[in-house]
């Protein structure tokens, strides 16, 4: 990918958000400027043909190795550019992600060697809805900070694949939650955690993403995991600029996927995690 291609690959980012079903991995930058940037450490591949770039994929850091950005095509070679990619990614497993309705991608991705992992679907509401006017139950209160130690036994005990948080440091803790977007709303037995429910907010989307809700095991079953939502929907609601509250559940959270619909929450889209094993040909 050249700089001369950036407008071009604006272009098909444009075209992929126009339709949930096109929906990759992609990079966040709607901006020339910002795009530039944000490929520069990246191996950025393209195919390209008279009328312009047709389709693109770029492979970055993630986790124990990489990620795989789109691939996005408008009637490029998508089976090529993935196999060159895959060229150099140097023995490493590679990650991506696609909507479960993109049939031509998760076609490539199974021609390519990768296996679904898991679906994620997600769920939104709109804040209305949710009546956002909660309090803590009898014999609890609301926290805004937990111990790093409290945050990770929470994650321990609630098996979810987002385990690479359990490795956070103090520093990374400490700077996550003092990001301007990041809230976090907590119940509290005196000086022991119930329960969580985290937040990150995306005012230019007028939504508000519940990222995380955790209840301890021990004290599932007594409705602190409607009380969590409903107190990060009351946090939302400190926002004017958020109009609705959308929540996640991977395929196997059938307890999470009965709570949101409890709280009124509807289905809007669902993504596939795929990986490739880094020690696959290509």
């Amino acid at each position: 990918m050249l700089a001369t291609d950036v407008p071009d690959v604006l272009a098909l980012l444009s075209w992929m958000d126009d339709a949930p079903e096109r929906e990759v991995f992609s990079p966040d930058a709607r901006d020339p400027r910002e795009l530039q940037t944000e490929c520069e450490d990246n191996l950025c591949l393209v195919d390209v043909e008279d009328e312009g770039v047709l389709a693109y994929c770029a492979l970055s850091p993630f986790r124990d190795g990489l990620v795989l950005e789109g691939p996005i095509s408008d009637g490029g070679h998508v089976h090529t550019l993935l196999r060159r990619a895959l060229t150099h990614s140097d023995g490493l497993p590679v990650y991506a992600f696609a909507a479960r309705d993109n049939l031509p991608v998760r076609e490539a991705l199974d021609t390519a060697g990768f296996g679904a992992m898991h679906t994620t679907d997600f769920y939104s509401a709109p804040l209305e809805r949710l009546t956002p006017h909660a309090c803590a139950p009898a014999g609890t209160r609301i926290a805004r900070k937990l111990p790093l130690g409290a945050y990770r036994e929470l994650f321990k005990s609630s098996e979810d694949a987002w385990a690479g948080r359990l490795n956070w440091t103090p520093e990374q803790f400490d700077e996550h939650f003092a990001r301007d977007d990041v809230r976090l709303v907590a119940l509290m037995r005196g000086e022991q955690p119930l329960g969580f429910a985290e937040l990150e907010f995306c005012p230019e989307e007028a939504r508000a993403d519940v990222t995380y809700v955790a209840v301890h095991p021990a004290e599932r079953g007594q409705g602190y995991g409607q009380k969590l939502l409903a107190l990060a929907a009351a946090e939302a609601d400190t926002h004017p600029e958020v109009r609705t509250l959308r929540v996640r559940a991977h395929d196997h959270m059938k307890p999470a996927r009965a709570l949101y619909s409890r709280a009124g929450f509807t289905h809007c889209r669902s993504i596939v995690t795929y990986m490739r094993d880094g020690d696959e040909d290509v």
